[in-house]
């Protein structure tokens, strides 16, 4: 496995951490949450003896492991059993999220159930619907840990009913950090300065710098190697934004692919099929044939290797763009110097994004599994030592190391990616660190995480660059967490579930988008096939799933008013 395979799985496991958990408090909130009491945390924290069995369906990434241990008994195990006396065993194994949600559906076909498992939102339905997985309502007051109750009560009760039906807790869902919804612009400092130009704001901002970029010899090689910006083969993320995405571009004209948003008089509509989106697409059809994107994203096996080769200077990531894909370009060029900006703006000069869901992953439990309760146990554990709260410190970081020794972080270990953060996590410690920094505030009242954080941003002053690790996390809340401060228009998206009509026909829906959004951008379709196409989608299903997403948001809103 190389580093940028590591680096990758550990940010997509970061983006599935702070996208997560949040819907298991949701369900407790719908009737007055409950408090924590002190019996309440000394079940939560008590082990079970003898240990219990859990059963786990376990997605696995490429890693290594220790001499002597397998997947069902490790050094991460063996820790779990001992704090919690859980026994991990896992029910089957799937490697990457297409293969584990192929076999899941299977499973739930079959009724062949694991005991505890990960779960996307219409799975979640569709175990509801058909009483298989256990009602938690009762479980999670008496269980879950105050770090873990905290987090959730910090959505305001929506986590848990997310999780809920009927009143009725039934999973425990990961929370969302509000920072991961933008989409931003980092571009090479370096580069910009060396060429003297000035940083972006607009689309034609952009378009110049990319313009010097490629015909400048920035990187001062001699060779004809710099390229456009990357761009993923999706065009377009959904429901989380990730890296090369060109998300960015759409919300400067108002357009908001692939979500149900509100126009301009207020109707639900669905943002691919508006016109907002065809003046994008006709923007991104120049800068295709200008080479302004790269010319070449469509048949690239592998998109980020012109960041980890240092051929692109301007890169669409969240805030956590250090973390994944730019470490890779400092490993290769430690002289590379990333910066982030609120571009481009709209034609007003404002900075657009929509929210991102607030969960998208729950942890389930099969119905009729004795111990209900070990799932909860294991996700305060885990919630713990994601958050360097563990009780001993020290047994923490001697599981990281031993996870750093195979070349992995420690979260690629877990037995369900179920990571638990708070929503406004970023901004707070970004704030934490510089007035620590300013020495405004005393270190002793920083979190462990933060202290973490703050101890890497010393090494990397001290040091540049000579620990990644410490360069990625101190210039992502830095610099990052500072963007993320910014004004910007937040758009809503108001649908995320599944109607009737989308179980028949939406699978061809999105083939017919996909397919006319690529060729319109790369010029196989003039940019006027997008009206065609908008008529097609309405007449093949669009219109009667708007009209079933419609009701559906309606309803939602219904429920929620006092």
């Amino acid at each position: 496995m190389t580093k940028d395979d590591r680096m990758r799985r550990l940010i997509n496991r970061i983006l599935l951490l702070t996208s997560g958990f949040g819907l298991l408090l949701a369900t407790a909130c719908q009737n007055n949450e409950p408090t924590s009491t002190a019996n309440d945390q000394m079940e939560a924290e008590l082990p079970f003896h003898p240990p219990v069995t859990l059963r786990i369906a376990y997605s696995y990434s490429d890693i290594e492991l220790p001499e002597g241990d397998n997947s069902d008994n490790n050094f991460l195990t063996r820790y779990i059993e001992e704090q919690t006396g859980v026994a991990i065993k896992y029910d089957w194994e799937a490697g990457g999220e297409d293969n584990y949600k192929s076999m899941l559906n299977l499973a739930i076909r079959s009724n062949d159930l694991p005991d505890a498992f990960i779960v996307n939102r219409e799975q979640f339905r569709v175990l509801k619907n058909q009483q298989l997985i256990e009602d938690l309502t009762d479980i999670y007051p008496r269980y879950a840990s105050p770090l873990v109750k905290e987090i959730y009560d910090s959505t305001g009760g929506q986590a848990l009913r997310e999780a809920s039906v009927d009143g009725k807790l039934y999973a425990l869902p990961n929370v969302a950090i509000e920072a991961d919804a933008p989409s931003y612009v980092w571009i090479r400092q370096d580069w910009l300065e060396k060429l003297k130009l000035q940083p972006p704001n607009t689309l034609q901002d952009m378009e110049r710098i990319v313009r010097a970029f490629i015909k400048g010899d920035p990187d001062g090689n001699g060779k004809n190697d710099t390229t456009g910006i990357p761009v993923e083969r999706t065009l377009v993320y959904g429901e989380k934004t990730g890296v090369h995405g060109l998300n960015g571009v759409f919300a400067a004209y108002h357009s908001f692919p692939k979500s149900w948003i509100y126009d301009g008089l207020g109707n639900l509509v669905y943002g691919s099929i508006q016109p907002e989106a065809k003046a994008a697409l006709a923007k991104l059809s120049e800068w295709y044939k200008e080479g302004i994107i790269d010319s070449q994203f469509v048949l690239r096996k592998e998109i980020n290797d012109l960041v980890t080769n240092n051929n692109a200077g301007v890169v669409f990531a969240p805030w956590w763009g250090p973390y994944w894909p730019l470490i890779s370009s400092v490993s290769n060029d430690t002289k590379a110097e990333w910066r982030v900006y609120l571009a481009p703006t709209d034609a007003e000069g404002m900075f657009v994004t929509k929210t991102a869901p607030l969960t998208d992953r729950y942890l389930v439990v099969r119905k009729g599994y004795a111990y209900p309760e070990a799932a909860l146990k294991v996700l305060n554990l885990l919630t713990k030592l994601e958050r360097n709260q563990v009780p001993n410190w020290k047994a923490g970081e001697q599981l990281r190391t031993i996870a750093e020794q195979q070349g992995a972080h420690l979260r690629n270990y877990y037995p369900f990616d179920l990571l638990l953060d708070y929503p406004d996590a970023v901004v707070k410690r970004h704030d934490q660190l510089i007035l620590a920094l300013n020495r405004e505030i005393e270190l002793d009242s920083l979190d462990t995480e933060t202290r973490t954080l703050y101890d890497n941003l010393l090494m990397e002053i001290e040091h540049p660059r000579k620990n990644l690790e410490a360069w990625s996390s101190s210039q992502a809340y830095l610099l990052g967490g500072a963007v993320s401060k910014k004004p910007m228009i937040k758009v809503e998206s108001l649908f995320y579930d599944t109607t009737p009509s989308m179980e028949k026909k939406w699978a061809a829906l999105q083939k017919l988008e996909n397919e006319t959004y690529l060729k319109i951008l790369t010029g196989e379709l003039p940019v006027d096939a997008f009206d065609s196409f908008a008529q097609t989608w309405s007449n093949q299903g669009g219109n009667q799933i708007t009209q079933e997403v419609g009701e559906e948001v309606r309803k939602a809103q219904a429920s929620e008013q006092p």
